[in-house]
């Protein structure tokens, strides 16, 4: 039985010390009754082993667009592997889908990865960033290999050597509006469309297939500014397209989805799009600032702000990184209202609880403003309370940037707390195409970043916790 390619993946999702996840996508074929079975299947090995684990199956769902995610457990901590995932055609059930038969792994790639650390002190190093446009017209693709040579440059980097623990994309992965007027998407098959399109580019797919990869969604995954200009056909129509394709493409391979008893297959489905998970020295919360937002009231709901707080005050001692697809801090000059800035009370709310319960080495990464820096937030009441942010956008954006002028990066920030929180030690900021490196430990972040073809931009800078 021959084992063939994916069509959209391997994509390495959430990798822990014992185990991986990994999603794929097969193929849809019409047969009398309705559309074949697929399955997924990976096998697994200790690098340089000679024989692999026995293989792990998943069923590729139609109604996921014929996608599935591999759970692999068993697996030793901070140590490499190899792995072959591919899937196949077959009419059998889920218990003995091959029926006996031999599989033929011939056409299939060996790919390999790392398991996260059991370290909780290791110093860690990823790569972030948002904003990778890919734009369609009449059918057509236009840009699409000036885009994907920034992740060409971030396998080069990792190809030489360059520790690569996780890949965290922070939203605006796909642009399935198209600049909101031309040809945006409204259906689920249109949305489906274009994570194929995007995720199935050759240097993002070797890249996905070989590090971690974390994701949440900004605007551009619905809509541009999402849900200012909502009306009640796009609540009805298009944004239950939009978060099926997300679900599928985006959070499906996460940490998010929880296994069944047995450990290994997903099972239920969430309520929610925040997740946290660790790796080495860091804690990881990744928010959702869109699904839950309520335009000039709240960017986060009530429950998901009490799970960060519980989150960061649970005495881990580790880096706590916030992940946020729009800016906590600096604020832009226009456009703030969709920003943290536009909701100042839920800002001051999770700024004076860090304030209050002295929370230390905190991070934050976000995107969406077609730009790049660092910044401290500082208190006039407290020396020690420091919270870095660093910003890492756009991957690839074919149009005009902002400038230094179009942020506030020094003074104090808008607010109505009596702590007097205030901007310090502002970097340069990169107003081109881009990604970010981070090496984070207890103490410190050094910041690096680089241009789509790999250059370093600037001199790398270092922020202390």
């Amino acid at each position: 039985m021959q084992v063939r390619e994916y069509t959209v993946g391997p994509i390495l999702g959430y990798v822990e010390p014992r185990g991986a996840r990994i999603f794929g996508r097969g193929d849809y074929q019409k047969v009398e009754g309705g559309p074949r079975r697929c399955f997924g299947v990976v096998r697994v090995r200790a690098a340089g082993g000679s024989r692999f684990r026995a293989p792990v199956y998943s069923k590729l769902m139609p109604h996921f667009d014929f996608t599935g995610v591999l759970v692999v457990g068993g697996l030793r901590a901070d140590s490499e592997y190899e792995y072959q995932a591919g899937w196949f055609y077959s009419e059998r059930e889920m218990d003995d889908p091959t029926g006996g038969r031999r599989l033929d792994w011939s056409d299939i790639p060996v790919r390999s990865f790392r398991t996260a650390t059991g370290d909780a002190s290791a110093p860690r190093s990823f790569v972030f960033g948002s904003c990778r446009y890919l734009l369609r017209l009449f059918g057509g693709e236009i840009f699409e290999e000036r885009g994907d040579k920034t992740f060409r440059s971030i396998n080069r980097q990792k190809q030489a050597g360059r520790g690569t623990d996780a890949l965290i994309m922070v939203g605006d992965q796909v642009y399935a509006d198209d600049m909101n007027f031309i040809a945006p998407d409204q259906r689920v098959d249109e949305f489906l469309k274009r994570y194929r399109e995007v995720f199935s580019r050759p240097h993002l797919g070797e890249l996905m297939s070989s590090v971690p990869t974390y994701m949440t969604l900004d605007d551009h995954e619905i809509e541009d500014n999402w849900p200012s200009k909502a009306d009640q056909r796009d609540l009805l129509t298009k944004y239950p397209a939009a978060i099926h394709s997300y679900s599928i493409y985006q959070m499906s391979h996460s940490p998010l989805p929880f296994l069944d008893d047995d450990g290994k297959h997903l099972a239920g489905v969430p309520n929610h799009f925040w997740y946290a998970f660790r790796d080495g020295c860091c804690d990881f919360f990744v928010t959702d600032t869109r699904t839950e937002r309520i335009p000039g009231e709240e960017i986060i709901s009530q429950i998901q702000m009490n799970a960060l707080k519980n989150w960061l005050d649970d005495g881990s001692g580790r880096v706590k990184v916030i992940v946020t697809s729009v800016p906590l801090f600096p604020d832009s000059r226009s456009g703030a209202e969709d920003k943290w800035g536009g909701f100042i009370a839920q800002r001051d709310e999770l700024l004076n609880f860090i304030h209050d319960r002295k929370v230390r080495r905190v991070l934050t990464l976000s995107g969406d403003v077609h730009a790049s820096m660092s910044v401290d937030l500082e208190s006039a009441s407290d020396p020690d309370f420091r919270i870095v942010s660093v910003i890492s956008s756009p991957f690839y954006w074919p149009y005009p940037h902002p400038s230094r002028r179009s942020f506030q990066l020094e003074g104090d920030l808008n607010s109505i707390s009596p702590y007097g929180f205030r901007l310090r030690n502002p970097g340069p900021v990169v107003c081109t195409e881009n990604f970010t490196r981070l090496s984070v430990d207890l103490k410190k972040v050094k910041v690096e970043v680089f241009s789509r073809k790999g250059e370093a931009i600037g001199k790398p800078r270092t922020h202390r916790f």
